[in-house]
């Protein structure tokens, strides 16, 4: 008994927490007009949900359902045992509902609008655990104006926890009854009986495969209200289909069962309405999944763009990032003669870089000058920069005013399409679409000035091994110890042994200029060295840039919402899920119908 009711308390939580996640889904703001319909229809949806959780100790509500002279007054008449309602075959009867309950019970306490009803109260043991509600027609001739029997009928079907389908042979393919029956059976058990069983024939085996498709159909009852009626007041108990059904009606929607008979239709209720936004969001998923493509297509046709252009301007600034490799090295290869060539050929370089700091616009400019100067003085530098570089670095990048408003165009079409609010493209000039294509390529050059930097690490650390540096040493260090060994001979030797004249100045000019075009020409050949691989880098670099995924576009508030609207199609199919598996746990009533899940 304690596992049951632990197993029940469990039931509860699961069903209180998807309610709250609903409600939570419902409040999610949404620039989508699909999600906004979709919550507009689920609030609804738990208003009466709400309506069903108060009532959930209330006796239950078994309303009466079916066509005109289908004879549900006479079959009420016959499971309370006495005549409550009017009856009659030829037309309508019963003009206002009737609500038939017992004496213990608090009409009130039902949460019925009492208005539009009329009630009756019977000492019958039927009445103790469920109130009957005889219901007018749904294929009255009057229509559905205010104040008609169908206004009347669907006013009062929300309040319904099961109803008693009731049919004839020669109704029960009525369309006008089965399309009400489509709206009025979300929420509810249905029991289906087919009366006037002393004059028609059984049509239960057609009626049911007739609705097969839409509901759950375990029984069909067949009886003869007539008959049920003069048992009743002979004091007889009903026989056949009629006692069978008052048997169900008083131990299947008993006390003990009216709460899980509500908890199902709770969820059956939640899960039609859930089912329902699932189609009302799919009808717009395409043109959502489209203005994903199209997004994706305007960020790889920038990133494209602005690669080529990269890759333009590296190659054709070879000089800024030959200087920035050369520092790269230097502090790889340490103090050695070659090493103090290229510090002295670097500084020479760095001088110029320095004035070519104040012209750097372009995008590759900025990526590579990033470690020549100081850094905070090439940070302080760029900022007062930013506002008149900004522009013509976008037309360098090729983010020509004829995209930017090209792009706009396509996607104002398919936002249009997709049903996203409007807001999110208006008042979008020129000047803002501009702006925010700076925005996009500062991420760009961000991504690309760390990958220039890690290119420069790796290719410093390939040019400074021992075999490579060797040639270039021994080159420089075999004339210079030439020329000091030179220098010091005729110094300590011969102009002290054998008197002979100190070197003149005419061989010290020669022998800097020697020096001079010996180290021109290794710097030449390590610099070419440099260029070679680094133009391979470079090249795969762009290729590599191209395929770059941005974090933004051109309409970041849109890529947002469109984001945020899958993730909203994905919560609500989650809890469609939720509930469905729910329902199957509790909704298994083998005696009592309902709609199809």
């Amino acid at each position: 008994m304690l596992d049951s009711e632990v197993r029940q308390l469990e039931l509860l939580s699961a069903i209180d927490a998807l309610r709250r996640r609903v409600e939570e889904w419902i409040d999610q703001p949404s620039d989508w007009e699909s999600v906004r319909r979709s919550q507009l229809l689920l609030r609804r949806v738990m208003d009466r949900v709400e309506t069903l959780r108060i009532r959930m100790e209330a006796p239950l509500v078994v309303a009466t359902f079916g066509g005109t002279g289908t004879g549900k007054s006479t079959l009420v008449n016959a499971l309370v045992g006495e005549d409550v309602t009017r009856t009659g075959r030829q037309r309508p009867t019963t003009q206002r509902p009737v609500l038939i309950t017992h004496t213990q019970t608090s009409p009130a306490s039902l949460g019925l609008p009492l208005d539009e009803v009329d009630v009756v109260q019977r000492e019958a043991d039927l009445l103790r655990d469920v109130v009957l509600l005889d219901c007018p027609d749904p294929d009255t001739s009057e229509g559905d104006a205010p104040g008609s029997n169908l206004d009347r009928l669907r006013t009062l079907l929300p309040y319904c926890d099961v109803l008693l389908y009731v049919s004839t042979q020669q109704k029960y393919r009525s369309a006008r009854v089965a399309d009400e029956l489509k709206t009025a059976a979300s929420g509810c058990r249905i029991i289906f009986v087919q009366t006037h069983a002393d004059l028609d024939e059984d049509i239960r085996h057609d009626w049911q495969q007739t609705l097969a498709d839409e509901y759950q159909v375990p029984e069909v009852f067949f009886v003869d209200s007539v008959k049920g009626m003069q048992e009743q007041l002979s004091g007889r108990r009903p026989s056949g289909d009629m006692g069978r059904l008052i048997d169900l009606l008083l131990n299947k929607l008993g006390a003990s069962e009216r709460v899980r008979v509500r908890r199902a239709n709770v969820l059956e209720m939640l899960l039609a309405g859930l089912s329902r936004c699932q189609a009302i969001i799919k009808e717009k998923q395409p043109s959502l999944l489209e203005i994903n493509k199209v997004l994706a297509a305007q960020q790889l046709e920038l990133s494209r763009r602005m690669a080529v252009q990269l890759q333009t301007e590296l190659l054709g600034n070879h000089r800024l990032w030959e200087r920035r490799l050369i520092a790269s090295v230097i502090d790889e290869w340490g103090l050695s003669p070659f090493s103090c060539v290229l510090r002295i050929y670097n500084g020479l370089g760095n001088l110029l870089a320095s004035t070519m700091l104040f012209r750097a616009h372009s995008t590759a400019q900025l990526a590579l000058l990033g470690t020549v100067q100081s850094v905070r003085w090439f940070e302080n530098r760029r900022k007062e920069q930013a506002a008149e570089s900004t522009l013509q670095r976008l037309g360098q990048a090729s983010l020509d005013d004829s995209l930017l408003r090209e792009a706009e165009i396509v996607i104002r079409g398919h936002v249009s399409t997709a049903g996203l609010s409007s807001e999110l493209l208006r008042n979008r000039s020129l000047t803002d679409l501009r702006h925010q294509a700076v925005d996009v390529e500062a991420e760009f050059l961000g991504d690309a000035s760390r990958r220039i930097d890690d290119i420069i690490h790796e290719q410093s650390l390939q040019n400074s091994r021992w075999w490579i540096r060797i040639g270039y040493e021994v080159v420089l260090s075999a004339y210079l110890v030439f020329v000091l060994f030179r220098v010091g001979k005729n110094f300590f030797y011969d102009s002290l042994l054998y008197d002979t004249h100190l070197l003149t100045t005419d061989f010290y000019l020669a022998a800097t200029l020697f020096l001079v075009l010996i180290c021109g020409v290794l710097i030449v050949l390590f610099t070419r060295r440099l260029q070679r691989g680094l133009k391979t880098r470079i090249r795969a670099l762009t290729d590599r840039m191209v395929e770059t995924r941005l974090g933004h576009g051109l309409f970041p508030s849109l890529e947002e919402a469109v984001r945020l609207a899958q993730r909203q199609s994905e919560e609500l199919n989650s809890l469609a899920a939720e509930t469905e598996s729910l329902r199957t746990s509790l909704a298994d009533f083998s005696s009592l119908g309902g709609r199809q899940t």
